[in-house]
This record gives C-alpha cells, structure tokens and sequence, in this order.
C-alpha cells in the first residue's frame, strides 16, 4: 500500500491493493496531483494560489473588522438575514439527506471497504481513537452547552421550541429532545461523510488529502484547476470561521468562569487576551505534533471529562438523571420529525437563532473535523467507521447533557442558586449550577480547565488541517505554517468578538451560518462524488 508521500503525490496503482487503471471508471494512477503545483517561499512549502487567497481573506476580514466593529457587525447581521431568509431549508434539509446516505452506505456492501485496503491496520487503538474523536468535535460546545442549553429551553431564554410554554412538562421533554436533537447524530452524519471522503480518496486512491480530492470522480483532472482551488478556498473559509465560533465561544465561558470564580467582570479585554494565551498554548502543541500534542491533550481532557461527568452524576440528583436517560432519548425519538420540518413553523425565530445556526456551526466545522477524522481513521472499514463515529458520540450525548441539564433545571424548580431566575449569562450557567455542589472550587477549576485544552487542541488541530489543504495536501510541511493558521485561528476568533462587541455570540452565529451557505453545497455534491468512487472500489 502507497500513501500519499510528503509532497503530496499518490503512488502507482499497481501498489494500491483494488485499485488498477483497469478496474476503475476514473484513472486515479495518471491523475496530476495539487502538491506539484506548491511554490517555496521564504521556506515555506504552499499552494498557490490556496494559501495566499486564504490568507488574504482571513487577514483582510480581520483586521477590517479591528478597524470598523460597527460596521463588520451590521455587514455580518446582514449576511445573516439574508441566508436565513433565502436558504433555511437547504441547511435544514442537509443533516437529514447526508444521514440518510450514511445508513444507505453502511448497510450496502460498500460498508465492507477498508480505508487503507483491506490489508491496513489502525493507526490509533480504540480509546484513543474515540477520544480524539470527542476533543475535536464536541468538546467545547458541550462544556458550554451541557448544563445552558437545556435549561434556556425549558425557561424561554431566547426562544422556546416549538412555541411551547415556558416550566412545563412539554418544556421540559423538549428541553432535552431539541438539545439531543442539535448535537446527537444529525451533526455526525456530517463530519463523518467527509471525513470518509477524505479518508477514501487518500488512502485507498491515493489523491492529496485535500477537500478537492473528493471530487475526482465528478470532475476528473478538472480537480487540480480552479474548481479544486475553489472548493479548497470554500474548505479552508468555512474552517476557519467555523473553529473561530467555537474558539471564542470557549474563551468567552472560560473568562466568565475565572471572574465568577475571582470576583471580578470579565471585559471584552479579558477574553481577547485569554484567546491569545490560548494560542500560545496551541503554538507549542503544534511543535510536539498529532501524538505528543493533540493526541496526549485529547487523553488527558477525556478523563477530566469523565471525572467531572462521574460527579454530577452522584453529587446531582442522581435518580432522576438515571430516569433521565431513557426519557429523553425516547423525546428525541418522537420529537425528531418535528424539529426536523422545516414548512410552516410558528417558531421561526427560535428555528433560526438555535436550529439552522447548529447546522450551519457543524457544516463550517466539517473540513476541519472531517479532515482529522480522516487522518486518525486508517485501518477501519466503513462500516465500523459509522459505527463508531455517529453512535459513540451520539452515546456521550444523551449521557452528558442528561446529567448536566437535569442538574441544572432541577435547581431552577427548587429555587436554588442563582439558577432559580433562570438563564442571566449562558457562559455562566455551568459555573452557577456547580457553585451549588460540593467542592465547588475545585470542579470549576477543573472546567476551566477542560475549556482551555478543549480550545487549545482545537486550535492545533484546525490549523493542522488548513495547513494540509493550503499545502496541496502534504502531510510533511514547515511547523512554521501551522504556527501561523493558529494565530490566523486566534486572530479571527478575537476579530469576531470584538466586532461584536456586547452582542457577541451574535456575531459568532452571524459569521458563522454566512460562510457555512456555500459548503452546505459542497457535501451535497461531495455524497454523488464518494458514491461513485466507492462503486469503482466495491466493483474488486
């Protein structure tokens, strides 16, 4: 079996087992790769003209946006308006048909495929294969999220869904069917069908580990002309918008969590700066790599998370989270369809503001989390790949946000805390329903500190994955260049805040559903794509 090599070439097809020009509909052994067409340039090693157009943009936007907040921020509200009016059902109906190819694919004899060939061996043993999994695509949104979500559901914080009552038991079964619903299987299905397109056409055809690989089949050499640079651009856009949502949200709860803790308000100043001591730890993360960076941190923050699970679980209302489980996951079940339509809503604004902005945050971290996925994913077959990568984080799902959000909406029934009022402050929420548990300084401490390695490993690995698609797909390039995509992380992360100002988190959503429109278009075509490739493979 020949990978790709350092620059980004496949190997012959006579050494790729499956694979001959004969066998196949689409000559993968004579197909021009991206990598030949890199430029050195001050001892870099990228693509032109990917990096440059990528760079520009990310710079251009930034800085633009340091200069003239207001101006960024009405421009970005704009955006939004604008796609959500016109394109709401194109993002509310992409989870629902990439999830329904997953299964198709899965349970086809195409779900016998081994990424790698049938000869490859995991790189990863299982644990940390699913940790990794977990660090990089949920981590953050469920420190965030875990305890908030559920209770603003049921308390009318910033919506309900549908136009339920607020405190009432259909509130409070919605509560955790909406939440399980936005982050359970439906965001999985989209990591996990690029993550196996980039994960196929690597490692099975042997074509740079690069979003316009994927498309090989639909556009043949096609690929390595402006239409791959395009959808490259699109990858590399989405990514860094999507992981600069995620970023600033974690720096803005983590900043929220040290003031609450050290009595002091946490400034629009506090945040940025803690953004960029995040960076700094991401840059060293960088310099030890995927094992003795990305993948030692994913470790560590799996047992913290578990640790910090295993006490809600017994210092919370232990019995009603166990009855919990199967309640909810029974809510979701029923109130799926319902969540899911998209025709003739009578909460629209609720749709919008939590639902589409979900689907959108999951489309634009797609590349990233898809392209990583794909990297640690060698050796399995298709369909344990599935298996694995929609139902265990779905599991961790239901567990987690049952644990935090019957914890926290049980203190907001028993008038406790300052939970009782309801929602004031989302990045509170967690820090709040903990200060009213046993060891609260200890288990704040310890959430902090998961919020800050969940950023710190995100940040790693995005710039690590735009690093690979703005090199042409080499996996082997200057440690300098992913040094400057974390800082390109950072920097927009900061410039989104800023901009944003007191309405922050708006202007995460708005940054993020605008750049998503695009690559919403792009998975789409990517399924036809990997379906067709797979059909050659599965032909031997």
């Amino acid at each position: 079996m020949t990978d790709i090599d350092q620059n980004g070439r496949a190997g012959p097809a006579k050494d790729r087992p499956g694979l001959t020009s004969a066998s196949t509909e689409t000559d993968y052994d004579t197909a021009h790769t991206v990598g030949q067409d890199n430029v050195t340039v001050a001892g870099l090693d990228i693509h032109n003209p990917v990096f440059f157009l990528s760079a520009g943009l990310v710079l251009l936007f930034s800085v633009t946006t340091l200069l003239f907040p207001a101006q960024a921020n009405g421009f970005l509200s704009e955006a939004k308006r604008l796609t959500l009016e016109n394109f709401d059902w194109l993002f509310a109906a992409t989870p629902v048909l990439v999830l329904t190819f997953c299964l198709v694919l899965a349970a086809s004899p195409l779900g016998r495929i081994r990424l790698g060939g049938q000869t490859a061996t995991p790189d990863f043993k299982l644990h940390s294969w699913i940790a990794m999994l977990f660090a990089a695509g949920v981590g953050i949104g469920f420190m965030f999220y875990g305890a908030a979500e559920p209770l603003a559901y049921y308390t009318d914080w910033f919506g309900m869904p549908l136009g339920a009552e607020p405190a009432t038991p259909q509130a409070e079964r919605l509560a955790f069917s909406a939440t399980i619903f936005h982050w359970g299987i439906a965001p999985w299905a989209i990591y996990a069908v690029v993550g196996l397109s980039l994960g196929f056409f690597a490692h099975n055809k042997g074509l740079p580990l690069t979003m316009r690989s994927a498309f090989y089949p639909l556009l043949g050499d096609r690929v390595w002309g402006w239409p791959g640079h395009l959808i490259d651009l699109f990858a590399v856009v989405s990514t860094i918008f999507g992981l600069a949502t995620t970023i600033g949200i974690g720096g803005t709860q983590a900043a929220a969590g040290l003031g609450y803790l050290f009595g002091f308000t946490p400034t629009l100043t506090v945040q940025i700066a803690l953004i960029a001591a995040m960076t700094v730890l991401a840059i060293l993360s960088v310099y030890r790599g995927i094992d003795g960076g990305v993948k030692l941190l994913s470790n560590l923050n799996m047992a913290i998370a578990f640790g910090l699970l295993i006490f809600v679980l017994v210092a919370g209302p232990t019995g009603r989270i166990f009855s919990g489980f199967a309640e909810n996951l029974t809510a979701y079940l029923i109130d799926t369809p319902v969540l899911t339509n998209w025709f003739g809503r009578t909460d629209t604004q609720w749709f919008h503001d939590w639902t589409i902005f979900y689907w959108a945050w999951w489309i634009s971290w797609s590349p990233f989390v898809g392209m990583f996925i794909a990297r640690i994913s060698k050796g399995r077959t298709v369909r344990e790949y599935f298996l694995v990568v929609l139902l265990v984080p779905f599991t961790i799902c239901v567990i987690w946000f049952t644990a935090f959000g019957e914890t926290a909406i049980a203190q907001n029934q028993s008038g406790i805390g300052d939970l009782a009022g309801g929602v004031s402050d989302a990045s509170l929420v967690l820090f709040q329903m903990l200060a009213e548990m046993p060891f609260a300084a200890v288990t704040s401490t310890a959430a902090i500190a998961l919020l800050i390695v969940f950023i710190v490993t995100s940040a790693d690995s995005g710039a690590l994955v735009v690093d690979t698609i703005t090199s042409g797909g080499k996996l082997k390039v200057p440690v300098i260049q992913r040094i400057f995509w974390a800082c390109m992380l950072g920097l927009t992360a900061s410039a989104l805040l800023y901009g944003g100002g007191t309405a922050a988190l708006q202007s995460l959503q708005a940054g993020t559903i605008a750049t998503a429109l695009p690559f919403t278009i792009i998975i789409l075509i990517c399924c036809i794509s990997l379906w067709k490739g797979m059909r050659s493979e599965g032909t031997e």
